[in-house]
């Protein structure tokens, strides 16, 4: 039997963490690697067109599996592509392990063709980023690096010289257990003790909750019944904690709606579950706060604490609610989702009339009709800017759907790479790019990367000729827009030459046909919707501090545009509150 090389050992412990696929696009100094893959049966090589997208796909694959993810970029020019889907990942807490194939070992610091520092540029969005300078580092160094990524939840990099990974492997070595999983962490007795004398003197408290609810929905309904407490969320949250959710009072930051806002800043005890929520404009300064994190680095960077709780939620909410007293008095809950349903009826009315006849179509009903004809278990990949306030607001969570998007490190063109690594992961279930038409332009090439590869994709194009995101962050500053127009060609024709389905749509009595014929499609398909570019509303009074910044600004911005099914959820929340 031939002896190994590093690359072949590369690729196996890589099949023995778990991966089953490497997405990339090959390179001279990654072909020893892209080779091993091509003579292992346990992991497929994803040619993609461009190194972004082998990234994004990768962290995607990994947040719906919850398993850990991997891509490859050739020496200098090739890995350096990847640097943008890595942040995604990392800031996502997507276990990836990114491989950076490097240039000829004895080059190394002498200005080499392509030559670049790949162990130096992916620290910053990286928990671990090594070089192999020798074969003797393999297994251990990969080895580690797979720890790092899965029990830290982000990115590891690899940067291996293309002539180090064809030279024979280290003779044979016992096969060390791979870190695959993450334990449950708990708090501490002094913790939990401190929090339940604050939740038991408390009169009225908010629980507001980010993506670290996923897997406790039980626990937090639990605990939110108990102390009758409204249940606000992040973005990041949403499909995690807001269906069947008879406490929901909506989202807060840049996008919410409803009563989330006033329900944190009305309380006397404010608990933040699982999120890193980034805004603290959004966040009150004279409640008491208490915040449970897994990870202990996030705790108070946001707002003033006044206890931080080490745990995972689903853990400390175990700990919690058998000992909390229950409270009788819900009328601070009540009069929350009353504030929560009466504002939504607000909103709702602003897209209620002719909206079937409005052209170009209003992309609330774009998304409002999507929402009605995905399937209930359907993965919904988000671009960044508009796309972002849609889904927000009309993808409705049922616990079996699940969201996706660049919801932490903002980047455009996310959604179409992302449906590609979540579609590998299940070619029958429903992947939905809601992507937008800046977005989309940005990595068009990878559409044809579903063609390749028959990935039943569904991109459904909110085609407003505008980076309206952008445009409207010009108008909230007080900026006249400037370049923020697109000249787009006609994007159904382009997916139809690239053999995949394309239909162009103008009309709103066009829309749900041309969705259904789509989905029935059984491979790649493309839904070229034309949406108006106004269909948000500036408020009309905007203050000074709404010119610092966005983040700042908007936070007093209205965005008109509707709810879609949240309003009949909050309307049944609402008929449920005990009446006198």
């Amino acid at each position: 039997m031939a002896k190994q090389n590093v690359a072949e050992q590369f690729v196996d412990i890589l099949a023995r963490a778990g991966v089953r696929r490497l997405y990339g696009v090959v390179g001279d100094s990654l072909n020893p690697v892209v080779d091993a893959v091509r003579r292992n049966s346990a992991i497929d090589w994803i040619h993609v067109r461009h190194e972004e997208t082998a990234a994004f796909a990768a962290g995607a694959e990994a947040q719906i599996t919850g398993k850990l993810a991997a891509c490859a970029g050739s020496c200098g020019p090739g890995n350096l592509h990847l640097i943008n889907g890595l942040f995604d990942a990392h800031r996502s807490m997507a276990p990836v392990l990114a491989l950076a194939s490097h240039i000829p070992s004895s080059e190394i610091g002498l200005g080499y063709f392509q030559e670049t520092h790949p162990d130096q540029l992916f620290r910053e969005c990286s928990h671990y980023s090594e070089l192999i300078s020798s074969p003797k580092q393999m297994p251990r160094l990969l080895q580690t690096a797979i720890q790092h990524a899965v029990g830290q939840r982000g990115v590891s990099v690899v940067s291996l010289p293309g002539d180090i990974a064809d030279q024979p492997a280290p003779e044979k070595t016992a096969e060390t257990a791979l870190v695959t999983s993450r334990p449950s962490v708990r708090p501490g007795d002094a913790e939990i003790d401190r929090l339940v004398e604050m939740i038991d003197g408390a009169e009225k408290v908010t629980l507001f909750c980010g993506s670290g609810t996923s897997g406790a929905h039980t626990e937090v309904m639990e605990f939110a019944g108990k102390i009758k407490s409204p249940v606000g969320h992040a973005l990041r949250g949403k499909e995690w904690i807001q269906y069947d959710n008879p406490y929901d009072v909506g989202m807060s930051g840049l996008l919410g709606y409803g009563a989330a806002y006033e329900a944190t800043h009305e309380c006397d005890l404010l608990i933040l579950l699982g999120t890193d929520f980034p805004y603290n404009a959004f966040l009150p300064d004279d409640v008491a706060i208490v915040q449970v994190d897994v990870r202990p680095e996030v705790l108070g960077r946001r707002s003033r604490l006044d206890l931080a709780v080490w745990g995972d939620v689903r853990e400390t909410l175990r700990c919690l609610t058998p000992r909390v007293r229950p409270k009788e008095n819900r009328r601070f809950l009540d009069r929350m989702l009353k504030k929560h349903a009466d504002a939504l009826e607000g909103v709702v009315k602003a897209y209620t009339r002719k909206v079937e006849k409005h052209v170009p179509i209003h992309p609330e009903y774009v998304a409002s009709v999507l929402d009605e004809l995905a399937d209930d278990n359907a993965v919904f990949t988000v671009d960044t800017g508009m796309c972002n306030v849609w889904a927000a607001r009309y993808i409705s969570p049922n616990g079996r759907r699940r969201v996706i998007g660049s919801f932490s490190h903002g980047s455009m063109a996310n959604a179409l790479p992302m449906a590609i690594g979540a579609q590998f992961t299940d070619r029958g279930r429903q992947v939905v790019s809601m992507s937008g038409d800046g977005g989309f332009a940005m990595l068009m090439g990878d559409f044809l990367t579903l063609v390749q590869y028959d990935l039943p994709v569904k991109v459904v194009l909110f085609n407003n000729s505008s980076l309206s995101m952008v445009e409207l962050e010009m108008l909230v500053a007080g900026l006249p827009s400037y370049g923020t127009t697109n000249t787009n060609p006609d994007f159904a024709a382009v997916a139809r030459a690239c053999g995949a389905f394309g239909i162009r749509v103008e009309k709103p009595k066009q829309l749900a046909g041309s969705l259904r014929d789509a989905f029935k499609h059984r491979g790649p398909a493309l839904v070229d919707v034309v949406t108006d570019p106004n269909a948000l509303s500036i408020p009309p009074k905007i203050s000074a501090e709404m010119v610092t910044g966005f983040a700042l600004s908007a936070s007093k911005m209205v965005l008109d545009g509707g709810v879609g099914r949240m309003l009949q959820m909050a309307r049944s929340n609402l008929r449920n509150v005990p009446r006198p």
